[in-house]
């Protein structure tokens, strides 16, 4: 029988109540739920009520509780308190996406988790579906020089994806929180980007960029890295909707260009996400469904050029849930030693390409075109 890790989970917001806590529940072999730390008291109820867990309202109570790891699930700006308190008691990290704002600060972690001897996991849950899996298996197979990667993604955030889950949001938060976090938020975030930004690149870079498109990133890095591409250099960058939508472009080292936009429109229930890799004679692409729903395959799809003939083939090789696997995957690095996915280098890797993309735009000069008919 597999090692059970005792975990305890810090914050309790959307993800942690639709995702990760039922899913640590339903690895009873792998895990034992030993805590929350949530400071809304209508969520830590609803948790004690509702599965008959511990809650505390401050984490520092919870790291009294004998845990052998914790995963990390509380607002951006925090992960970093929480991340190197964690690992300095000595404790396994699991941490959601974004580890923190700034590659200095994601390497301070780092070096704090080789101190410690411990694992620090980054949630990117993409590495472990497993059309992503097998998407890698055929970049070697592909034909011809890769020639374009494009990620577009239109999300409605996870409203209409959650509202049938048994799950409670947190409105009771002591006062003055909201104003805390965000001098948090901003202190970070200056680190990353010493230049300062304006609102639209502040909104962009932590919304558009660090809480969303960079699990496109990272997923395209993973790929890079097994067609042997360097991450290349930056040639365009926009953030527009008033940071709700952010755009990227990097020239890759072999010639091909890689484009990214990311756009959040709660107005509109549909969810749209694609990464498409385009070969000088084939193309792979994934289309990922809504993140939130658990079991719905990413659909990969293998096209193939012979003259003036297209073969088309759908691959699917599973329905595991990847929210589920990167939890298998984090215990058996903890238990067993084996290959860790999303390490705490791969995350400072993406963040300093989104600070590549913003530092890139925001010194662009500001133009008015004016078009004439």
């Amino acid at each position: 029988m597999a090692e059970r890790l005792r975990i305890g989970v810090i914050g309790a917001g959307g993800v942690a109540q639709v995702e990760h806590i039922p899913n640590l529940l339903r690895l009873p072999d792998l895990y034992e739920v030993r805590a929350v730390a949530e400071p809304s008291a209508a969520i830590r109820a609803h948790l004690s009520d509702r599965y008959g867990l511990r809650t505390f309202p401050d984490f520092g109570a919870m790291l009294a509780e004998p845990l052998d790891a914790v995963l990390v699930a509380s607002p951006d700006a925090l992960h970093l308190d929480h991340v190197a308190r964690a690992l300095e008691a000595g404790l396994h990290v699991f941490c959601e996406k974004p580890l923190t704002y700034a590659a200095s600060d994601i390497m301070a972690l780092a070096a704090l988790r080789d101190r410690a001897g411990r694992i620090l996991q980054v949630g990117y849950m993409k590495r472990f579906d497993p059309s992503y899996e097998a998407l890698l298996g055929l970049l070697p197979l592909q034909a011809g020089a890769l020639r374009h990667i494009h990620v577009e993604v239109t999300d409605p955030d996870a409203a209409p994806f959650v509202r049938h889950h048994d799950w409670r949001p947190g409105g009771d938060l002591p006062a003055g929180a909201a104003t805390s976090l965000g001098a948090l938020q901003a202190e970070q975030v200056a680190r990353a980007i010493p230049a300062g930004l304006d609102d639209l690149a502040f909104r962009g870079f932590c919304t558009a960029y660090a809480s969303a498109i960079v699990h496109d990133v990272n997923a395209v890095h993973g790929m890079l890295d097994v067609l042997g591409i360097g991450d290349g250099t930056v040639v365009g960058a926009a953030f527009f909707a008033g940071g709700a939508g952010g755009h990227g472009a990097v020239a890759l080292e072999n010639g091909a260009l890689w484009t990214m936009s990311h756009l959040t429109v709660p107005g509109l229930p549909h969810y749209s996400e694609r990464i498409t890799l385009t070969f000088e004679g084939s193309s792979l692409e994934l289309e990922f469904p809504s993140p939130w729903l658990n079991h719905a395959p990413t659909r990969l799809t293998e096209r193939r050029g012979h003259g003036h003939a297209l073969e088309t083939r759908d691959i699917r090789t599973s329905f595991a849930e990847a929210f589920v696997e990167e939890l298998r995957g984090f215990h058996a690095a903890v238990t067993a030693g084996t290959p860790q996915r999303n390490t705490a280098e791969e995350a400072a890797r993406d963040m300093r390409l989104l600070a590549a993309l913003t530092v890139w735009q925001t010194a662009q000069p500001r133009q008015r075109q004016v078009m004439s008919r």
